[in-house]
This record gives structure tokens, C-alpha cells and sequence, in this order.
């Protein structure tokens, strides 16, 4: 607790500027634990559970560590918590649901959908993609890789050699194309 109290006095900045200067891993470390109960809150409040939250809380710290943005940082608190966010939001796309053997069994007895419903679902995924063909090369393949093939942009980055910034801007864009196609398509708009 003695080494953590001399560090109590600097700001977030300070302490970043302190750790750049020094390489030293210890300094980020100290001002990582400011923020382990905020962490430990955002992962609770996505994961729901208590060990998955601090195993993300540590995953977040050692990717803090080893991936600290070489730019300026203006408000650590919120670049953090975002970088905590991001992770639970990829945890929980990742996560596959295992049913009760009891509700599989029920299944079968559900009544499925009409046939009107089913050809409804045809069009609308037959139009979906049309709308994907006309998307950029860019906002394409980040598109599918990101909501198809399910893949972070970070594999999205090593597939296409793309920036973080491009990643993110090209799904966005191609989501807000992709819906403006789509209504357009559907006669909507």
C-alpha cells in the first residue's frame, strides 16, 4: 500500500505521462487499480456473473498493458471504460446459450412459422443481399465479416489490413447504407 500512496497525488494524465516517460509497467499498473471497482461494475452489469466480470476486468488490464494507444489519452476514465464495455460486447457475442434438455424436448411442440411468414423471411433476406452487394468492397467485407462471420475488428483488421478507425467507420457506414438499401428496397422510403 506504501508504493500505491506516492502515487495517490498525480492525475490520470500525470500518471500516463510518468508511465510513457519511464516504460515502466508498474506505474500503468498502480493507475489501473483506480479503476478495478469501476471495471468490476461495467463487467456485472453486462456478464452478470462475478468471476466472468473480474476475468474480463483482468483481461481488460492486460490489454491496457499491451496495447496502450500511443496518442494522447484525454480522459483515461472514459477510454477505459469503453475498452471495458467493448470487451464484455465481445464476450457476450461470442456466447453460444446451452438449452435445459426439458425446453429441447419442447421444442419440437412448438408450432413453427406459416408459410406466408417463411416466404416474407425469403424476401426480406433475398433483399438484404442485394443491398449488401451494392455496399463498398470496404463496407462490405467489414459488414460481413463483423455481423455474418461474427469476427472482432481486431481479426477484421488482420483479414483486411485495415485500421481500427477504417474497421469502425466502414461498419457503421455500411450498417446506415445498408438500412437506407434496404428501405429504399422494401418500398419504404
Amino acid at each position: 500500500m506504501e508504493a500505491n500512496s506516492k502515487y495517490n497525488r498525480y492525475s490520470d494524465e500525470e500518471m500516463l505521462q510518468l508511465h510513457r516517460r519511464s516504460s515502466d509497467n508498474q506505474v500503468l499498473g498502480h493507475l489501473l487499480q483506480r479503476y478495478t471497482l469501476l471495471l468490476l461494475g461495467v463487467g456485472m452489469k453486462y456478464l452478470k456473473d462475478k468471476d466472468e466480470a473480474q476475468d474480463a476486468v483482468q483481461q481488460v488490464f492486460m490489454k491496457a498493458l499491451t496495447h496502450l494507444p500511443e496518442g494522447e489519452i484525454l480522459n483515461f476514465k472514459g477510454w477505459l471504460y469503453v475498452l471495458m464495455r467493448n470487451h464484455c460486447l465481445q464476450q457476450l457475442r461470442g456466447t453460444t446459450y446451452k438449452a435445459d434438455e426439458e425446453v429441447l424436448n419442447h421444442v419440437s411442440e412448438a408450432p413453427g412459422p406459416d408459410k406466408e411468414e417463411l416466404m416474407a423471411q425469403e424476401y426480406t433476406l433475398a433483399q438484404m443481399n442485394e443491398a449488401i452487394q451494392e455496399l463498398s468492397s470496404e463496407q462490405k467485407v467489414s459488414v460481413v465479416s463483423f455481423y455474418l462471420e461474427k469476427m472482432s475488428y481486431q481479426q477484421i483488421m488482420e483479414k483486411t489490413g485495415f485500421t481500427f478507425t477504417q474497421v469502425k467507420s466502414y461498419i457503421q457506414n455500411g450498417k446506415r447504407n445498408l438500412k437506407i438499401l434496404l428501405l429504399r428496397k422494401m418500398g419504404k422510403q
